[in-house]
């Protein structure tokens, strides 16, 4: 299935979220709070001590591939759409600089800073239903109206 709703114009929002705060949930507030519809993430840079990520092998029925971290861990790269049921892979880099990635389910507890840079197609609004190909909610990518 593919979903795609054309072109759309750009809104740029920037946030610092500071040491102790949980990043996805301090991600989905902000976007809450603006009453974004179609956020994305544009750039990312900051630490974590906790992160917990799906791995690459997981599956719908498979869900237990999943990586708990703790540590001081750079926050090497953030992708990803910000709708209600947020879809954001991260590569963690550690002491050693050897990486880590996944899809982030949680525990992003910021070390010292998470400096983003969003992104909202304004002409747009992302939700997500179920695919029965993939098992996972999917993207559905849609015209805004005008009520919104």
């Amino acid at each position: 299935m593919q979903s795609s709703a054309g072109g759309s114009s750009l809104q740029v929002h920037a946030v610092r979220f500071g040491p102790g705060q949980e990043l996805l949930a301090c991600l989905q507030a902000f976007v809450e709070q603006r009453r974004l519809r179609a956020p994305f993430i544009i750039t990312c840079v900051g630490s974590v001590t906790r992160a917990t990520v799906r791995l690459a092998n997981a599956t719908a029925t498979n869900t237990n591939e999943v990586l708990h971290l703790s540590g001081r861990f750079e926050i090497v790269s953030l992708v990803g759409t910000l709708n209600p049921e947020a879809h954001l892979h991260i590569c963690l880099s550690d002491a050693a600089g050897r990486t880590v990635g996944g899809h982030v389910l949680g525990d992003l507890d910021l070390f010292t800073t998470a400096e983003v840079v969003l992104g909202e197609a304004s002409d747009l609004r992302f939700t997500r239903e179920m695919d029965p190909q993939t098992g996972f909610p999917e993207l559905v990518v849609q015209p805004r109206s005008q009520a919104e």
